[in-house]
């Protein structure tokens, strides 16, 4: 590991609306790049960001895309994670494309997280947790995010038959169930 520096973005500081539409543009830029004639990728699929929230020094959001959808942590302040080698700001400038690095342990709201580091200029340094990464069989995002909804549904029903808690799991899906349903839409 190298020194803790990790290379933060402008945009947490902006409010929601530019947050969604400054990150909806970076990644539709990842699109044109490094997917738009790929064959693997559901190109039907919209670039999406829902269940935008603020916690614990985190923008934590949503991404679908044509490729994966995975749940976003853009760090609003430094972590003070430790940075692989080969990942300081400086080392990925210029870097191939990597859709998922280096696994890291976290902390947020109190509970133990993985997720995988990434950069991009525009966004600095941020950690993706994949959810969903073959996305053939869907036809729109709300299909996509409904059958994530199924596997929360199921973990959930899981974790109660097992009678174990884990507060940072049910916040997170209940704060994602809830923007589903009031409408919480956001992206292109």
């Amino acid at each position: 590991m190298s020194d803790p520096a990790w290379q933060l973005g402008t945009l947490p500081g902006q409010d929601d609306p530019a947050l969604i539409a400054a990150i909806s543009a970076s990644f539709s830029e990842i699109y044109q790049q490094h997917f738009s004639s790929e064959w693997l990728v559901n190109h039907d699929l919209p670039l999406e960001i829902r269940a935008l929230r603020r916690s614990d020094g985190w923008c934590v959001f949503l991404l679908l895309t044509p490729w994966m959808m995975a749940r976003v942590f853009l760090p609003e302040r430094d972590p003070g994670l430790p940075l692989p080698s080969g990942w300081q700001a400086a080392e990925r400038v210029g870097a191939p494309f990597v859709v998922i690095g280096p696994l890291l342990d976290f902390t947020i709201l109190g509970g133990e997280q993985k997720a995988h580091l990434n950069y991009l200029p525009e966004l600095g340094h941020f950690l993706l947790q994949p959810l969903v990464q073959s996305m053939a069989q869907f036809d729109s995002a709300d299909a996509v995010f409904a059958a994530w909804n199924e596997v929360i549904k199921t973990r959930d029903r899981v974790m109660e038959e097992q009678k174990r808690e884990c507060g940072w799991q049910k916040e997170v899906s209940r704060r994602e169930f809830f923007a589903r349903l009031a409408g919480n839409r956001s992206g292109s």
